[in-house]
């Protein structure tokens, strides 16, 4: 038998603790320890929803310009840096049927890793 939606959120809110972060959240067991928030884009344990969806843009629009930048200085190593971020915040606005097109990109004043447990 499997949960119904609200049960499963219910669940998830009870068992794991969640760390905010700029882009989304780090769900994580309690037995973990500390998230590592400068890993979070290529962790498993990352998510993040619609709500952060101005701030995806906005930072796809930051790497898009460093990929720029970084290719005007010959920096290879940094292109491609650069470039894998632009491809992970790509894939998650994809993943969340939202456009890749600059938004508003307003942060909310939120920090980039704050305890929300």
């Amino acid at each position: 038998m499997t949960a119904e939606p609200a049960e499963a959120v219910d669940w998830l809110k009870s068992t794991f603790l969640k760390t905010e972060l700029e882009l989304g959240h780090c769900l994580r067991l309690p037995a973990e320890g500390p998230c590592e928030c400068d890993l979070y884009l290529t962790c498993a344990k990352f998510v993040t929803t619609p709500d952060y969806a101005p701030r995806l843009r906005a930072r796809l629009e930051v790497e898009q310009q460093l990929v720029q930048d970084a290719d005007e200085r010959g920096w290879t190593r940094e292109v491609e840096r650069h470039t894998a971020v632009a491809r992970r915040l790509t894939g998650l606005l994809t993943d969340l049927g939202e456009t890749t097109a600059p938004g508003d990109g307003n942060s909310s004043g939120r920090s980039s890793c704050t305890s929300t447990d």
